[in-house]
């Protein structure tokens, strides 16, 4: 790519993804849920920080220091000293040339009514004999100013959880969506116990077995001499294609649903030949497709392998 490509590439990205991210909005419009989707995505999260200490934790935890790393923060601004603060904090961050985005979650009133009914929550603005409208109206009128200076307003009335980490993911992740999901792919024996994290399992114990193999008995799925057996029997091949298949028509599915941890288990009797070698043939195959993929080999350690 040239290089006038790649310094477009990286403006753009630097434009959308932001050293800071301030969350802001009306109190029960998903504050919360946003804060862990920004958590999810590898921000420096904290929750509840007063304006004017936004730049302080930024240069604390290395913000825009060709770390990689992005800071997001909660910040109550509902009422008019506040408000100045924050003009104040963000005028600071530009200052020390740090980009930011203010997000900006809203609600209507009857649906933040009807939430803080629901959850029997008391709104955090209700005076004595005050209902939950008068405290919600009383609000909106206190965040005006700062909803009309913010960078993306997000209506979250009628909008699902996942929605909302999809919209959020869109707007401030530098990562692709498969690059969002953790996916950890490990090998195990059935003779040692059910894995009890495992999201998706596999029983490979109908493939060719090289145990029975005097030559491969001692060896495990990482040697050439296992892995190439097992891969390349007639077998194998017809059930990694199916395999293959079938998580190419999941794993979307897992990301649209904001499942940011996945976890595969292959599973055989020992867990030392066929499990491994479909294991890692598996995270390879996934990581071909984009997904950011960890392998381990729980019952290795157990198996009787030649030293």
């Amino acid at each position: 790519m040239p290089d006038a490509d790649l310094q477009m590439r990286d403006a753009a990205q630097r434009d959308r993804v932001p050293d800071v991210v301030v969350i802001t909005g009306m109190s029960g419009s998903g504050r919360t849920q946003a804060m862990h989707v920004f958590e999810d995505m590898g921000y420096y999260c904290i929750d509840n920080l007063p304006p004017r200490l936004v730049v302080q934790i930024a240069q604390v935890v290395g913000i825009n220091e060709n770390v990689g790393r992005h800071l997001a923060v909660t910040c109550d601004v509902r009422s008019q000293g506040l408000f100045d603060e924050m003009r104040d904090a963000l005028a600071s961050l530009a200052d020390h040339d740090y980009t930011y985005k203010v997000l900006f979650l809203d609600c209507s009133d009857e649906e933040l009514v009807r939430r803080y009914n629901e959850n029997r929550r008391r709104h955090p603005l209700m005076r004595e004999g005050e209902s939950v409208a008068d405290a919600v109206a009383r609000e909106r009128r206190q965040l005006e100013g700062i909803k009309a200076v913010s960078d993306l307003v997000v209506d979250t009335t009628r909008m699902r959880t996942d929605e909302l980490r999809r919209r959020i993911r869109r707007d401030f992740s530098e990562l692709s969506d498969q690059q969002l999901m953790d996916v950890h792919v490990f090998s195990f024996g059935f003779k040692h116990g059910l894995p009890t994290e495992a999201d998706l399992l596999i029983d490979v114990r109908f493939l060719p077995n090289p145990f029975y193999d005097p030559e491969m008995r001692h060896l495990t799925g990482e040697d050439p001499k296992v892995r190439d057996y097992v891969l390349d029997h007639p077998i194998t091949r017809d059930f990694l294609k199916a395999w293959f298949h079938m998580l190419d028509v999941v794993m979307p599915g897992y990301i649209k649903e904001g499942k940011s941890h996945l976890s595969i288990a292959i599973g055989c009797t020992g867990g030392q030949h066929r499990s491994v070698a479909i294991a890692n043939a598996t995270a390879q195959h996934l990581a071909a497709g984009g997904y950011r993929v960890t392998t381990s080999h729980r019952d290795l350690p157990l198996a009787n392998v030649r030293r």
